[in-house]
């Protein structure tokens, strides 16, 4: 007997899926842990496994198309079965689905409206229509004594409203008055000196600056996603942002001390990584979610580092950041950067962040505020290191300075809480020998 295959979700934040590629045509036979297709989600590129035995009969959704969670997308049966009984049987519970008893309610209702509309502007029509040959024959056409141009009221307030001069139309009425439709049929006469110097400056703008154009690129499943979600982030949670200045001299000497010895190279945001677990150990308060009725302090700190791809952001995590080496936070921070921007990461790889942490000091940005990444409290925007005058002991010195800044959800974490966090975060980075012991 034929069975549907129905899109699975593949993500927890996953409404649709867009299929990359298929993998298997109409009529292969397919068996459990085939896959099927290569499936874009709002987070990876991932293979849709099959789960039915036998022949493939229908796919539902061509490839570049994408389709919702639970949609029909493929039917497996035995060769040669008839499956159009079924497929029009899901069809029909779909359409069920998604059509609302109160749009059949509504629909003689906007008949009746329609209705009532079409009669209220037969009226007013009606109306104007006797206004405007009231006014007509009860001018008798006035005019002033100093006017030498007759015209009607009606045809003189129109003529002013289409910036019309009188003086160049004919008048079809009595002793040649301009009446109302002397001015509605006026076409003016455009002399040819007039239509060399209407040419003239638009082939100048045209050959001096260009044509406008523009393309409608198609949102990809990643960036639906990412405008849901932190839309509903900036317009949900409260922020507050606190920054705070570092001076990185002391870190800048251990890194290179570090990487001397170290089997892998070890980034200033690794150290930025291991000095925030370690910081989240002492105020567990940032290391929260806020939960409606609860506020949700987690034990484990799990670190989220934004990744920029192509497509938008991905964040992968960093497990128990806190109980791992600069090595190991380097390595894992390597493997699932590149991962990432192959799209390849695996949904546990990039759910269960306690905390985020975003850095485009790389890209020259020395300061930024970024919005919280649900379901975190916090998040942190890590800007360039730039050498800057600051004054040690006394004296003007140059200084290494990268600046930092915490984007806090006000409903979990407060102003106080929020600076301490950022107080230790400092003293970790200005004396790392602080996160070796």
């Amino acid at each position: 007997m034929a069975e549907v295959i129905r899109m699975p979700r593949m993500s927890d934040t996953m409404t649709e899926g867009t299929f990359v590629e298929w993998h298997k045509k109409v009529g292969d036979t397919v068996k459990n842990g085939d896959i099927l297709a290569e499936v874009e989600t709002d987070k990876a590129t991932m293979e849709l496994e099959n789960y039915v035995k036998g022949t493939l009969l229908y796919i539902g959704v061509e490839k570049g198309k994408s389709a919702q969670v639970d949609q029909v997308i493929a039917i497996v049966g035995a060769p040669g079965e008839d499956f159009q009984a079924l497929l029009t049987e899901e069809k029909s519970k779909a359409e069920e689905k998604t059509e609302s008893p109160e749009k059949k309610e509504e629909t003689p209702k906007k008949e009746e409206d329609n209705t009532e509309k079409k009669e209220e502007a037969t009226v007013e029509k009606k109306e104007e229509e006797k206004a405007e040959v009231k006014q007509e024959k009860s001018a008798e056409i006035k005019e002033s004594d100093d006017e030498r141009i007759k015209v009607s009221p009606l045809a003189k307030k129109i003529a002013g409203d289409k910036g019309i001069n009188l003086s160049d139309v004919s008048g079809s009425g009595p002793e040649g008055r301009i009446i109302k439709k002397d001015v509605e049929n006026f076409v003016p006469q455009v002399t040819e000196k007039e239509k060399v110097e209407q040419k003239i400056p638009r082939m100048e703008l045209r050959e001096s600056f260009g044509e406008e154009s523009a393309e409608d690129v198609p949102v990809s499943q990643m960036r639906k996603v990412i405008a849901k979600r932190l839309s509903e982030s900036m317009f949900s949670a409260p922020h507050f942002y606190l920054t705070v200045s570092i001076n990185m001299d002391a870190a800048i000497t251990s890194r290179k001390a570090l990487n001397d010895v170290s089997p892998v190279k070890i980034s200033f945001n690794d150290l930025v990584v291991k000095a925030c677990a370690m910081a989240l150990r002492q105020h567990p308060n940032v290391n929260s979610s806020w939960m409606g009725d609860t506020i949700r302090i987690n034990k484990h700190i799990n670190i989220g580092v934004a990744v920029a791809i192509n497509d938008g952001l991905v964040v992968p995590v960093i497990r128990f950041a806190d109980n791992k080496s600069l090595a190991q936070i380097a390595t894992e921070t390597n493997d699932l950067a590149a991962r990432a921007k192959s799209r390849k990461l695996q949904p546990s790889e990039w759910e269960g962040n306690t905390f985020t942490i975003s850095n485009l000091g790389m890209m020259g940005i020395d300061e930024f505020t970024a919005i919280i990444n649900p379901p975190d409290a916090c998040i942190l925007a890590v800007g360039g290191i730039n050498q800057v005058p600051i004054v040690k002991n006394g004296v003007i010195v140059i200084g290494n300075i990268m600046k930092v800044t915490m984007s806090c959800d006000h409903r979990a974490v407060d102003g106080s809480v929020g600076a301490k966090f950022l107080q230790t975060l400092k003293q970790y980075l200005e004396e790392p020998v602080r996160m070796l012991l």
